[in-house]
């Protein structure tokens, strides 16, 4: 694996791009709200791990995740760019970069899929598919992140995690009922 690049802290505009992408990332993971129906008849009859946290902690940990999210993506395209301007270092940058935030970009779409398919089909087994397909994008999506910036690759470790539980949760919930 290439070694990740030296980055300096953002200048005021690369500063105002990361505020906009974890603005944009929130909006886009906000895509999933309307199919979130936790007083439907549906999910008050299904039989909760007893490891459920209460519902507010939801509306409080995925903003913060998201806005880690577009974060980490802003600071490898602001990397990438700073680093276009280095014609021949070997390394591939621009491909890396393209890489990563395609990565970025499909585990983000499979992230938000999660919600149509456990709470708009009421299908907590075919959520766990989701589940089960995004780990793996995430830690590849960490990887890439990683040969560009190491700092982003760091900022989706709370996010790897809570998906990790929530697979549990998903899981419990599915194993129950």
């Amino acid at each position: 694996m290439a070694p990740a690049f030296r980055t300096r802290l953002p200048d005021r505009r690369d500063a105002a791009l990361v505020v906009l992408a974890a603005i944009a990332v929130n909006l886009i993971g906000a895509i999933g709200v309307p199919f979130t129906a936790t007083e439907s008849a549906w999910f008050a009859a299904l039989e909760l791990p007893s490891y459920y946290p209460p519902n507010w902690a939801f509306g409080v940990v995925w903003p913060i995740l998201y806005a880690m999210l577009g974060a980490a993506a802003a600071l490898v395209y602001v990397t990438g760019r700073r680093r276009s301007g280095d014609v021949d270092d070997g390394l591939g940058v621009a491909r890396n970069v393209r890489v990563a935030l395609g990565l970025f970009a499909v585990q983000l779409a499979v992230n938000v899929a999660w919600s149509p398919v456990f709470w708009g089909l009421e299908r907590a087994d075919l959520g766990l598919v989701v589940l089960a397909l995004l780990i793996p994008l995430v830690v590849a999506t960490m990887a890439a992140f990683a040969r560009v910036d190491r700092r982003a690759a760091l900022l989706l470790v709370p996010y790897l995690a809570w998906i990790g539980f929530a697979t549990a949760l998903n899981y419990g919930i599915w194993a129950l009922n």
